[in-house]
């Protein structure tokens, strides 16, 4: 069985492993406000409710909602999961068409605050997000003031490797080895929901190999012949043949970025020396591209480089706050990890608390 160890994938700076810090002491040092692409248009058969809370994960909220209004779960609408160990603010639809709509101001759920409501003509859908507004306090730092601030000003100006984060592959890894079981031992999961995670987590992890190879060669933030460059803040993908000055210059400004391959059917890139580069980094992985390949998945690209929109910090006495937006599908964990050695105080109080003498290993599973 492999092992899939996500603190073994390449920093941009090896460095920060001298520093430490803890996230998630309290729900207030994790803030995340959720950004849409559009304004709900103030009318419709959808309520759309602005939504603060804490200690709840989404979808609990969104049951919660749905026996509130007296509807199937189903009509009710979120763009994506929010942390239950934070303090998220995100919209939820609810469908109101054909029913009295009830008296939002007498809404009473454990940790959740209605802002604001309004209306839409259409429910709210899974992945609908432009992105996410983090706001983060780390406590407990070690290491020197003037090695972090070298690390925020590299973050800052250069970006991240982009970086799937461990939530995206299950507790301890636990969608990977099912992915290892279903393609090399051929047993395969009988839930539809359940398949769909494992492939997103295979897919997710190899993308991941190939980005921290990159990275290990110095070559995640440069152009090389027949890279397949996407354009920033867009899904939309052009092929370099060479990296001349108008593309280095676009490349500087972050106006494009090299992309890694999410494997599936068809073949994005053409030039035989980048497939080359990919396919020798990923020889010992065949099995799995061929798994992704069978079950259909269409061939796609993703870029390397994450720049956090906004980056911002301030020192409050020995505590670190952070201010930061990123792109929907950016981990926050991916900015983390570039500035030190992350410990979640949520997974080491679990472990605490329940005799681990190494919570470590149980962190592969958080998220943020």
């Amino acid at each position: 069985m492999r092992e899939f160890d996500f603190d073994s994938l390449a920093r941009a700076n090896p460095q920060v492993t001298q520093q430490q810090a803890v996230i998630r002491s309290e729900p207030l040092d994790f803030q995340v406000t959720e950004i849409l692409p559009f304004e709900p248009e103030g009318e419709g058969g959808h309520v759309w409710l602005w939504i603060e809370k804490v200690g709840a994960n989404t979808d609990w909220v969104a049951r919660q909602l749905a026996e509130f209004v007296g509807i199937h779960p189903v009509e009710v609408g979120y763009a994506g999961l929010k942390d239950r160990h934070a303090v998220t603010r995100q919209w939820f639809s609810v469908k109101v068409e054909g029913i009295t709509e009830p008296d939002w101001q007498t809404l009473a759920i454990d940790g959740v605050t209605l802002l604001n409501h309004t209306r839409h003509n259409k429910k709210l859908k899974t992945g609908v997000l432009k992105g996410n507004h983090f706001q983060l306090r780390l406590r407990e730092l070690t290491g020197n003031k003037a090695d972090w601030e070298t690390a925020l000003h590299a973050v800052q100006q250069s970006g991240v490797p982009n970086y799937f984060a461990e939530q995206r592959f299950g507790r301890q890894g636990s969608n990977l080895q099912r992915a290892e079981k279903w393609f090399v031992d051929n047993f395969k999961p009988k839930k539809r929901q359940q398949r769909s995670m494992i492939l997103s987590a295979a897919r997710s992890w190899l993308f991941n190999l190939v980005l921290s190879a990159r990275v290990s060669n110095e070559s995640w933030q440069k152009i090389l012949p027949g890279e397949l460059l996407q354009l920033a803040g867009s899904h939309s993908f052009f092929q370099a043949d060479i990296a001349d000055k108008t593309l280095q210059q676009r490349l500087n400004e972050g106006d494009i970025h090299p992309t890694g391959p999410l494997y599936g059917k068809g073949e994005l890139v053409k030039e035989d020396g980048l497939q080359s580069l990919e396919a020798d980094i990923l020889q010992a992985w065949q099995d799995w591209q061929a798994g992704l390949i069978k079950q259909g998945l269409k061939a796609d690209r993703r870029a390397l480089r994450l720049l956090p929109q906004d980056f911002d910090w301030q020192w409050d006495d020995e505590d670190l706050q952070l201010a930061f937006t990123l792109p929907a599908g950016a981990y926050a964990t991916a900015v983390l990890r570039e500035l030190a050695i992350i410990t979640d105080a949520t997974i080491r109080n679990f472990a605490i608390n329940e005799g681990f003498s190494d919570h470590k290993t149980l962190e592969n599973g958080s998220s943020s």
